[in-house]
This record gives structure tokens, C-alpha cells and sequence, in this order.
């Protein structure tokens, strides 16, 4: 499928995991991880819309104005693969957009891994997400004034891994490879979007992975949605940043086994 540049890998006859990757990155950041299971599964990974090697062509702003579109993208990826009762292996938005394609399609996935991710970034009554709007409507200006300059800021406080510079240059490198109007436009429907209601029906398996200090996702949200969902369990791993599966792909690897 050119639309999402998806790539199956490894044991082509076993059972399947679908990686999908976060705001900001490409189907590469699950490069340390994917290793360790090409010998036994079957890896789907793919580019979401607007993102990677993926049809450039293919983003609208007026099409994926919510996650809805980026759900169905998955589902027809799986549909084509012939994917039933898959693992889900997903970061940060792409969590929400996992459960929104997993209650649409039941039959897809047996179980979710979700690394990061988050219902609501803006705080509400009773709800501590992490930002006010005044913090969201910053970012949203100064991504519009100054990009990239944007970028070299974001890439290194999301990343907190100081001690491994490479780490946020590479997904620096990602982010910038995203025209800025469409890391704009999808920045807004990500931060403002609220998908709470959602998680009391989902009745998967659901491991929710956190990293101990997150600047996009906090402690306090991870917890909310381990609340929430009926059949979830949380591991708060020995990594920090928004990136645990890029910055400690060890961790990631260990939990993921374990849960599967």
C-alpha cells in the first residue's frame, strides 16, 4: 500500500504484530525493537498519513480534521494484510488511533500494547492532561512562526534524553521531514482532541506502557486511562521521555514479551 508505505517483515507464517508509530516519526522508530520479534511474528509497520514515506498526496487537512480517518487507514491496512486478531504495538497518538480502529473492527486485535499514549492532552475539570490551553496555543504560534526552530526545541525536551544526543537528532530529523503546515494541522487535532469516552469499551488486553518523566503525556494520564479501561494493567518502565521504545528499547522489548 503506497498510501502508508506499510512493509511486512519477518516470519511471514507466524502470528502478527501491527507497529504504529507517534506524531513526529516514521515506521524507523520502532527500529530497535522490531528485532527482536522478526524471528517469530509477522511485522506490519507503516507511515501514517502526512508522515514518512507516506503519500504526500494523500493528507487533506479537511479529511483528517480527527483521528476517525487515520482509525480507517489502519483498519484497510489490515484489511489488505488479512490481519485478525493481531497484537497492536502503538505509540503515543497512534494509541488512540488504535482503540478508535479496534472498537470499530473488534476482530483485528487480540491485544494492545499502547506506549504513551493519551485520551487529552488539555487539563479539565478533574482531569490533569498536561496542558492549558494557553501552553497549546503557544506551541501552535511559534510552530507557525518559526518551524524548525520549533522543531530543535521540541525534538530535545520531548526526547530528555541529554546524555544521547543522537536520539533527538533523529527525531528532529523525522519532524522536519514533515511539511510544516502538516505538523501544524495535525499538532491542533492531536492536542485538542479528547477521546475519553472512549476507553471504557474497549475490552482487549491492554498494556499501557509509560515512561517515569513524560513532557507530553504525564504520570497522572497513564493512571486515568489505567483506571478506565476495563482489562488494562500500567508498567511505568525505567526510561524517560516520550520516546521509551527509542531511548530504551530494552525495557520496551522485556514489558511487551512479558504481556504477549
Amino acid at each position: 500500500m503506497n498510501k502508508n508505505n506499510v512493509v511486512e517483515i519477518g516470519n511471514l507464517g507466524g502470528p502478527t504484530i501491527v507497529f504504529a508509530h507517534g506524531f513526529g516519526t516514521d515506521q524507523s522508530a520502532w527500529d530497535g525493537v522490531k528485532q527482536a520479534f522478526l524471528s517469530e511474528y509477522r511485522l506490519i509497520l507503516f507511515d501514517n498519513v502526512g508522515s514518512g514515506n507516506s503519500d504526500p498526496q494523500a493528507y487533506s487537512p479537511n479529511k483528517y480534521n480527527n483521528l476517525s480517518p487515520y482509525a480507517e487507514d489502519l483498519i484497510a491496512i489490515c484489511e489488505t494484510y488479512k490481519v485478525r486478531n493481531a497484537i497492536l504495538i502503538a505509540h503515543s497518538v497512534s494509541g488512540m488511533i488504535g482503540i478508535l480502529a479496534t472498537l470499530k473492527r473488534p476482530n483485528l486485535f487480540s491485544k494492545l500494547v499502547l506506549i504513551g499514549a493519551s485520551p487529552r492532552y488539555l487539563n479539565d475539570f478533574n482531569y490533569q492532561g498536561g496542558f492549558d490551553q494557553e501552553e497549546l496555543n503557544l506551541i501552535f504560534e511559534t510552530m507557525s512562526n518559526n518551524y524548525f526552530a520549533w522543531v530543535s526545541g521540541f525534538s530535545v525536551a520531548a526526547m530528555a534524553n541529554p546524555e544521547n544526543p543522537e536520539l533527538a537528532e533523529n527525531f528532529a530529523s523525522t519532524l522536519k521531514a514533515i511539511r510544516p503546515d502538516i505538523a501544524q494541522s495535525v499538532a491542533r487535532v492531536i492536542f485538542q482532541s479528547d477521546y475519553r469516552r472512549e476507553l471504557r469499551k474497549l475490552d482487549k488486553p491492554t498494556l499501557i506502557i509509560q515512561a517515569q518523566e513524560d513532557i507530553a503525556v504525564p504520570l497522572r494520564v497513564a493512571e486515568y486511562m489505567n483506571d478506565n479501561i476495563p482489562n488494562s494493567k500500567l508498567k511505568v518502565v525505567n526510561a524517560f521521555g516520550h520516546f521509551p521504545h527509542m531511548s530504551a528499547p530494552e525495557e520496551i522489548i522485556k514489558e511487551i514479551k512479558l504481556f504477549i
